[in-house]
């Protein structure tokens, strides 16, 4: 068995922990979750609200998956954390759907959580696999 391969990406968001952008192994990619901070701006505050977390969330996804050389049609798992889930928990679904091909939503899991890192209203990580 091969071992894994751990991935840190320029273009992303510097971590705001101990981790790699993504780990690989087998052809299984594990992304892991991202904030809603801003790439090169570790210090630039937090978008306001769910709907802009979110979007800057994904965004930074994209940036760690497409410089694995994937794209989001090749994720097949999610998961979504969420500060506010009664409240938040629509809004971040619209935001988050907009992002996926009709018909092409990866599994998923959504929990709520008491408190995220940086004071962030949602995090979400993927797992996406090469072909």
């Amino acid at each position: 068995m091969p071992l894994p391969m751990f991935h840190m990406i320029d273009a992303a968001p510097q971590p705001v922990a101990t981790f790699s952008h993504a780990t690989e192994i087998d052809g299984w990619v594990f992304l892991t979750g991202q904030m809603p901070t801003w790439p090169g701006e570790p210090d630039r505050p937090l978008p306001d609200g769910v709907e802009a977390q979110t979007a800057r969330v994904m965004d930074n996804l994209v940036l760690v998956v497409e410089g694995l050389g994937l794209g989001l049609a090749h994720v097949v798992q999610a998961r979504v954390y969420l500060t506010q889930f009664e409240r938040d928990y629509a809004p971040m679904n619209a935001v988050y759907r907009s992002y996926f091909a009709e018909g092409k939503l990866p599994a998923r899991t959504c929990i709520g959580v008491t408190a995220l890192a940086v004071g962030a209203l949602v995090e979400i990580d993927l797992v996406a696999r090469r072909p």
